[in-house]
C-alpha cells in the first residue's frame, strides 16, 4: 500500500514584482497553512518522506507544516524538478520514489495537483485550493505501478471557515 499526500502551496503574495519562483506566501496564506497543518497532524501516517518544490512559496508552506509534523527541515527534499504545473511530469517524479517508502508527502503547484488527484483519485475535485491537502492511497507495493487509487481525505481551508 502506498500513500501520497499532496499539498498545494499556500496563497501567494503579489505585493512585490518578482519572478514566479521567488514569490512568497501572503498573510492569508500563512494563516491557512497553519490551519491545515494543524488539522493534518490527525491524518498523516506516522512515518513518511517529504518532497517539495524549490519555489519560495512552496518551501515556506513546507516549513509551516514541518513545525506541526515535527519534520526537521534538513530531511525535506527540495527539488527544482517539482516546480512543475504538469500532472504528467508530477507522475514521472512520484514514480521515482523508492519502494522502501510507503508514505510520501509532496508540496507542489496547481494545475499539476488538481489534475493529478482527478486522474488518480476516486473523488472529483474542481480545484485543490491553496494550502489544500489531498491524501491518495494506492493498492500496490511499487511506486512505479501506481494507477487509479482511492481519495482517503481532503483538508481545505474552506472546511474550517466557521471554527
Amino acid at each position: 500500500m502506498k500513500n501520497l499526500i499532496l499539498i498545494r502551496h499556500a496563497k501567494s503574495s503579489w505585493d512585490v514584482p518578482v519572478q514566479d519562483v521567488d514569490r512568497s506566501i501572503s498573510s492569508r496564506g500563512v494563516k491557512n497553512a497553519h490551519l491545515i497543518a494543524l488539522q493534518s497532524v490527525n491524518i498523516v501516517p506516522k512515518s513518511y518522506i517529504v518532497w517539495s518544490s524549490n519555489a519560495k512559496r512552496t518551501k515556506e508552506t513546507a516549513y509551516i507544516f514541518s513545525q506541526y509534523l515535527s519534520v526537521p527541515i534538513e530531511v525535506i527534499n527540495f527539488s527544482d524538478e517539482l516546480y512543475t504545473f504538469c500532472d504528467q511530469k508530477l507522475l514521472q517524479i512520484i514514480k521515482k520514489c523508492k519502494n522502501e517508502h510507503n508514505n510520501l508527502i509532496l508540496f507542489g503547484h496547481n494545475e499539476a495537483i488538481t489534475n493529478f488527484v482527478n486522474k488518480f483519485g476516486d473523488l472529483y475535485i474542481e480545484n485543490v485550493p491553496t494550502s489544500g491537502l489531498v491524501h491518495l492511497q494506492f493498492d500496490c507495493e511499487d511506486w512505479e505501478s501506481i494507477a487509479k487509487g482511492k481519495t482517503i481525505n481532503t483538508l481545505f481551508p474552506s472546511h474550517f471557515k466557521h471554527e
